[in-house]
């Protein structure tokens, strides 16, 4: 298996912190020599290791934002497809 390429280019804040030290952080991350997204996972003390996590771009950190300050969001999704 690869070896999973990565960069923090920018640390955005901290989370929370488990008892084994480790901390689920907001980071801007360039995978595999990508340009950077914001990033929410948890990482071990020396940032060598990692947990699952999601990967917003630009705009969907913009659409989060949005959300959590309860602005209506415009979108176009047809909302009838769902069961």
């Amino acid at each position: 298996m690869a070896e999973l390429k990565f960069e923090i280019t920018k640390s955005l804040g901290v989370l929370s912190e488990n008892a084994r030290g480790w901390t689920k952080e907001l980071n801007m991350v360039s995978w595999s020599d990508h340009d950077p997204k914001y990033d929410i996972r948890e990482w071990s003390p020396d940032h060598t290791r990692m947990g699952k996590g999601v990967t917003l771009t630009e705009e969907e950190i913009e659409v989060l934002k949005k959300i959590l300050n309860g602005e209506e969001i415009e979108d176009d999704i047809d909302e009838s497809q769902f069961v």
